[in-house]
């Protein structure tokens, strides 16, 4: 099993892939993620320009940040990670045995991507509470 997804920013976007290749393969859908971040940094170049200034806006997956928390830190996606390297124009570059941390330059708040879901599920769960 691949442990390290990369893929060069100067590779075409894929097509022709079903759901279960886009989505249930052994990427686990970083490829995709990151693809559609790489499409939406072409429309929506403010956005591309706030990830490439070290914001970490908020997007379609757990890992964005609105506004600063009284708890200065949280849990995100490696599929948040993923679109955030497509929008910043980076080549994909993510291990799926590890963490990484990144702090928003807008809000402060550090963001802990990760590969256990269980940490950003149970996080939403908290917050309700």
């Amino acid at each position: 099993m691949t442990h390290h997804v990369q893929r060069a920013i100067d590779l075409p976007l894929r097509s022709g892939l079903t759901r279960s290749q886009l989505w249930e393969a052994a990427d686990q859908g970083l490829i995709k993620c990151w693809e559609i971040g790489r499409q939406r940094a072409t429309r929506f170049p403010d956005l591309a320009q706030r990830c490439l200034a070290d914001e970490l806006p908020v997007l379609g997956w757990k890992g964005g940040v609105s506004r600063s928390l009284k708890k200065n830190e949280k849990y995100g996606s490696l599929k948040y990670l993923a679109q955030w390297q497509g929008l910043r124009g980076e080549n994909l570059d993510i291990d799926l045995r590890e963490e990484r941390s990144l702090t928003c330059s807008r809000t402060k708040m550090r963001v802990t991507f990760t590969p256990d879901r269980s940490k950003y599920f149970n996080q939403v769960a908290e917050a309700e509470a």
